[in-house]
């Protein structure tokens, strides 16, 4: 009973985690390059309809986050869980890789940068994850 709630607790935590460290890279991501000019970040309908102002270094931020955020949770939760620790940042992988999924459906992105994005954001930064935590 002890691992399976210490396993339940790695998910959780790994994923709010590598949530956190995503949101807070989106967050300061104009701050280090600037969007370009009338952007609202913070207002998605100002991203869909302003996207193809977008150049590729606009890109360079939001992948950080996706990996870093990926990355991050997925070492969590192979840290904290007790058994299954590769399956659980696979896990943390999947779900960010959801999220990703999701994204590329909403957002106009360009296809270089979501074929880049799902195929390498996530799944590989899981296991890359998993295998720094071991």
């Amino acid at each position: 009973m002890k691992n399976i709630l210490k396993n339940i607790t790695s998910f959780i935590v790994g994923a709010v985690i590598g949530g956190l460290v995503n949101m807070g890279i989106i967050m300061i991501s104009d701050s280090v390059i600037a969007l370009p000019k009338g952007i609202d970040p913070s207002d998605m309908d100002s991203l869909i309809d302003n996207f193809h102002l977008f150049e590729p270094i606009n890109f360079l931020m939001p992948f950080l986050a996706h990996a870093l955020g990926t990355l991050v949770g997925a070492f969590i939760a192979a840290k904290i869980a007790a058994t299954y620790k590769l399956q659980f940042a696979l896990s943390i992988g999947i779900l960010f890789l959801l999220g990703g999924i999701q994204m590329a459906n909403i957002l106009p992105a360009p296809n270089w940068f979501n074929i880049a994005d799902l195929g390498f954001a996530y799944i590989p930064m899981a296991y890359l994850g998993y295998r720094l935590a071991k």
